[in-house]
């Protein structure tokens, strides 16, 4: 799908903490602020059980679960926008993401000291957006001098323009960002060249103490109070790296059990980052191998088939779909079958998360 995640933050949040948690890229933790200044990149697994289900299922030669590319974003600080600290690379690599996993800081820890003298998430919440909003800002009236002047010498085009821009930097101006905005597919595309970085979903995780790993604590629920709509999940980071630590399963169960935990925390976040990207799952299962295949949410079933191969696509007949529910209820394709679950979908059929698909083509 070539999409990706950035992991945002400010400096000594427990980013990369986290990164490594998830990642087989194992980033270099300081604390220090600056101490690097490039982002780390990751391809990860996707955890999902239903892949696990299948396979007990129908027994196979080889797995493939989804993956989904996490890009770790070297630590921000005030005045970013304005070059500060590595500012610039920072604003640059969150422009190519096309969602944000917002790191933030609450947890207190005396050895470990703040960018900004006191732990307060909502604060660091507000420093990250301003950065993004200025930056946002600077871009906007960037375009809205020259649509200005296409639209003085008469260009009908840029009327729409302009109007679009003035309202968006509006929004900016009053600090706010413009994914509260409702915005209409001809305003997206006024400004889809400029890759906004207040455009991009985002959600937030909450870097806890060990002992708030199942229940957060004041300042999590001071994030989850104050972001709005937007998604929160708690994950205690210096736990989850013992839990990473760990190779062996009965071992790991063990540790999840003690800490309360039914599975990693990070395993939600990676869902989560996911499903954000607004990406979705169909699986294809036989004796030489149960794959998880990444679509976008509203693909068809000829553009799902051209994931697997360009060739089904183009020579697509028909696709041969069973619900995932169903094939767990039922146990084989020939018990669906028998039970009147099959479906047999053509080009406008649009795939849902978790079927399970057998392509027809003829090339």
């Amino acid at each position: 799908m070539a999409l990706n995640c950035g992991i945002i933050g400010l400096t000594n949040s427990g980013k990369t903490t986290i990164f490594n948690c998830m990642s087989k890229t194992k980033a270099e933790i300081t604390q220090y602020a600056f101490s690097t200044n490039k982002s780390n990149i990751g391809i990860v697994d996707v955890p999902d059980p239903r892949l696990d289900k299948l396979t007990e299922l129908v027994p196979t030669r080889k797995v493939v679960p989804a993956t989904v590319e996490l890009v770790d974003i070297p630590g921000l600080t005030k005045g970013a926008s304005q070059g500060e600290g590595i500012g610039n690379q920072f604003l640059a690599d969150i422009r190519n993401s096309n969602a944000l996993i917002h790191v933030v800081r609450c947890f207190d820890d005396e050895n470990l000291p703040h960018v900004e003298g006191s732990v307060d998430p909502v604060r660091d919440i507000d420093l990250v957006e301003f950065e993004l909003q200025v930056k946002d800002l600077e871009l906007i009236e960037r375009k809205l001098e020259r649509q200005k002047k296409l639209l003085a010498v008469g260009d009908k085009s840029a009327k729409f323009n302009v109007d679009t821009l003035t309202r968006f930097k509006e929004k900016l101006e009053n600090f706010e960002s413009l994914r509260e905005l409702e915005i209409s597919d001809d305003e997206l595309a006024v400004v889809r060249d400029l890759q906004l970085l207040t455009l991009k979903p985002v959600l937030y995780v909450c870097n806890v103490d060990e002992a708030s790993a199942t229940t957060g604590n004041a300042y999590s629920k001071r994030v989850e109070e104050s972001v709005k709509d937007a998604e929160v999940l708690v994950i205690a980071g210096a736990l989850e790296a013992d839990i990473a630590e760990l190779d062996d399963e009965e071992d790991r169960k063990a540790f999840l059990e003690d800490a309360g935990l039914s599975e990693p925390g990070v395993d939600k976040l990676i869902r989560a980052a996911y499903h954000l990207l607004n990406l979705r799952t169909f699986f294809t299962v036989g004796e030489k191998e149960n794959r998880a295949w990444t679509i976008k949410n509203g693909y068809t079933a000829p553009q799902a088939a051209g994931v697997i191969h360009s060739d089904l696509e183009r020579g697509f007949i028909r696709a041969e779909v069973i619900k995932y529910d169903d094939f767990v209820k039922y146990g084989s394709e020939a018990a669906v079958k028998e039970a009147g679950k099959f479906h047999v979908e053509g080009k406008n059929y649009v795939v849902e998360d978790g079927d399970l698909l057998n392509i027809r083509f003829n090339v």
